[in-house]
């Protein structure tokens, strides 16, 4: 056995999500995205290797120059023993200066936030992909889905088609 991980033993194929926040892609009009690394415990990896994660209620601020990742839940791992770490316990992301500084402009906009999109694995490093997001509105949901019920009816119309023949 080498050791290595395959896509059954719960590792991801470089820049595959672990973790997705399927969402937020829905609820926000995403603006600019940056890739952060996540500062974690060491029984917060072996969970997230496990796929134990969940960012649907997560979101990202900037504060003292620096951000924070709030409400990401990763869920405990078995064999941590005492040494359990707390699921929703605020983390701090990685980020350079100038990428804070850009975001900070941004972000600071009355409307926009910063949402996690998912969570992934680059060179063994967990890292976190972020957005500058601004919320939809009701109308703009609908529209959304009208077109995807739309693309998937012509989809199906056009299977349809190559198969009759």
């Amino acid at each position: 056995m080498t050791g290595k991980k395959t896509q059954g033993d719960g590792a991801s194929a470089p820049g595959n999500p672990v973790i997705r926040n399927r969402k937020a892609r829905f609820n926000f009009h995403i603006e600019e995205t940056l890739e952060a690394g996540i500062v974690l415990e060491g029984s917060e990896v072996k969970s997230l290797r496990d796929g134990r994660g969940n960012l649907d209620e997560a979101f990202a601020r900037l504060q003292n120059g620096e951000v924070y990742l709030y409400n990401m839940h990763i869920g405990p791992y078995d064999q941590a023993g005492p040494a359990q770490h707390d699921p929703r316990r605020t983390r701090k992301l990685l980020v350079h200066r100038r990428e804070i500084r850009r975001m900070l402009t941004r972000a600071t906009v009355a409307g926009y936030t910063l949402v996690p999109l998912d969570v992934h694995w680059s060179r063994g490093n967990a890292k976190i992909e972020l957005a500058v997001a601004r919320g939809k509105r009701e109308f703009d949901k609908r529209e959304d889905i009208k077109r995807r019920d739309t693309e998937r009816d012509t989809r199906r119309e056009m299977s349809r088609r190559r198969s009759s023949r």
